[in-house]
């Protein structure tokens, strides 16, 4: 069995659910208050409601699915490494000069052209 620890940017069930117990009772005690005001029920005798939302709640972010969970300090998807916009990254580190293209006529003539050229292969 593997450990468990919720993150806030998963979008498995269990995680998905952990994060909406706040809304859940905000949203239950509005309507409960509101059946208050309008006489259907008062509120002591209504808050059980609450108390089965908030049960709801933790029966589905402890028993829910975690199929496409994602660790916490995981990276998804494939890492590309960023291309540096200054002369330094984050590493500190002074990336190597990119390398230059030859033009011909651009620059200092090769030493000999002769056929004895130890750089030339016939």
């Amino acid at each position: 069995m593997t450990l468990y620890i919720r993150n806030r940017n998963c979008p498995c069930v269990r995680c998905r659910a952990q994060g909406l117990m706040g809304a859940a009772i905000l949203i239950t005690l509005g309507v409960l208050f509101l059946m208050e005001n309008y006489g259907v029920v008062s509120f002591d005798r209504s808050f059980p409601v609450l108390l089965l939302v908030i049960g709801c709640m933790l029966l589905i972010s402890r028993t829910g699915s975690t199929e496409g969970h994602i660790e916490r300090g995981w990276i998804q998807g494939p890492v590309t490494p960023a291309q540096p916009s200054q002369p330094y990254n984050t590493t500190g580190v002074v990336p190597p000069p990119p390398p230059q293209q030859f033009t011909p006529g651009a620059g200092n003539a090769p030493s000999s052209s002769g056929p004895n050229d130890s750089q030339v292969k016939p």
